[in-house]
């Protein structure tokens, strides 16, 4: 087994890399329009792979609540591998977007953010799983529901 990747994984914490709506901007990378499209397939990739994930995590949840519950008596369960990988798959996944400089808001949605300079100011490229190219933005401080269509002329 190649010990790199088995660190522990709590799924508490898997979903710290998401960006929380009250975070002020912090990430490093500022995307041009077209390197933002340029990365549409490859996170496309990874977001479908973190969902698949997460649906296999909401389909163990019982089992894996039982197993939990008698492992001080020996307990288990069959669902304990498919539940590990489940765990990596989403960590793995959404690591790979944030290395990205990616900003994920809603895995269920598909929903990420690239930070773009628009008129001398950090605003968000917005983009969903599903959608072909990037078309909408929306202020740092705006949400999904705050996106606007992209100014004619920015490519």
């Amino acid at each position: 087994m190649n010990e790199s990747r088995w660190k522990p994984l709590n799924p508490e914490n898997l979903f710290r890399t998401m960006a929380k709506p009250d975070e002020p901007f912090s990430h490093g990378r500022i995307f041009s329009f077209a390197e933002a499209m340029e990365l549409i397939p490859k996170l496309a990739t990874h977001l479908t792979k973190a969902k698949a994930g997460k649906t296999i995590l909401r389909q163990t949840k019982e089992e894996i609540k039982k197993a939990s519950a008698n492992a001080p008596y020996g307990g288990g369960s069959c669902e304990g591998p498919r539940y590990i990988k489940a765990l990596e798959t989403i960590y793995e996944n959404l690591n790979s977007i944030n290395e990205m400089g990616v900003i994920v808001k809603d895995l269920e949605m598909g929903l990420c953010d690239f930070p773009y300079l628009m008129e001398g100011r950090v605003v968000y490229l917005c983009w969903r799983l599903g959608e072909e190219t990037i078309e909408w933005w929306h202020e740092i401080d705006d949400g999904y529901t705050g996106r606007q269509t992209l100014p004619k002329g920015i490519t």
